[in-house]
């Protein structure tokens, strides 16, 4: 027996935080009734259905993809704008994005189809890092750099420490190349908290997701995990550590 969100999220439904929320809403049905307790517990031989259709457990998938711009990060989009799935390989299976990268930034996004997966990678509890390369306008100062690394206040609260270091800069074109590595996924983040300090993003690239990157991709392009870095992703999630 399993938790009803929990089984939702495994078979590809949505995450389990999204999961929570379509049971709250009564559009999850179990043998026929609406359930609304999120602490209701299942097991194989019941029927569930999620918005009226019968649920089937998927084989889990999982993609890496290397984002260009002018994508958006989501299943589908009512404005009719580019997706993302418009770039994964065809699957049989309902995969969807592990968090987001928004219309102009480019890199590392996972694809997948396992609700507990995308959770693990995601939650700031997990702390799983992303390193990202901002092309900026202006050149930042010591103490900007310091603010990114202690915390930026934002509308949302306070950034969590992040590692930074800038690359270079050039004072013709009143530029510079700052890397910054977070835990945290808020919208916009970074380019909100370069705002912060008055150096706002010209170009962002996510490079970096934990131990991954898109070496051996062009942008566009997606290829399957292999088990070695599922498990070093999980045990990342669990332990802190590369396995």
């Amino acid at each position: 027996m399993e938790r009803l969100q929990k089984v939702l999220a495994q078979a590809g439904v949505a995450s389990r935080r999204k999961s929570e929320k379509l049971i709250l809403d009564g559009l999850v049905k179990v043998n026929g009734k609406v359930i609304t307790e999120l602490g209701t517990k299942v097991s194989r031989m019941d029927t569930i259905e999620v918005e009226g259709v019968q649920l089937t457990k998927e084989t889990p998938v999982y993609y890496l993809l290397y984002k260009p711009r002018g994508y958006i990060s989501t299943v589908d989009d009512e404005k009719g704008r580019k997706t993302v799935m418009d770039l994964v390989p065809e699957v049989s299976q309902r995969i969807f994005p592990v968090g987001r990268l928004d219309y102009d930034t480019s890199g590392v996004l996972l694809m997948t189809n396992d609700g507990d997966f995308s959770y693990l990678m995601t939650h700031p509890k997990f702390e799983i890092k992303k390193k990202y390369v901002a092309k900026v306008k202006g050149i930042p100062t010591r103490d900007d750099l310091k603010k990114l690394e202690t915390g930026i206040e934002l509308d949302d609260g306070s950034t969590a420490p992040a590692r930074v270091k800038m690359t270079s800069s050039d004072k013709k074109t009143n530029s510079a190349i700052v890397e910054i590595t977070i835990h945290e996924g808020r919208n916009r983040q970074v380019r909100r908290m370069f705002d912060a300090i008055n150096c706002p993003v010209q170009k962002l690239k996510r490079e970096e997701f934990a131990n991954l990157t898109t070496r051996g991709l062009n942008a566009g392009e997606a290829r399957e995990l292999t088990r070695h870095e599922l498990k070093q992703l999980r045990v990342l999630a669990e332990t802190g550590k590369i396995g």
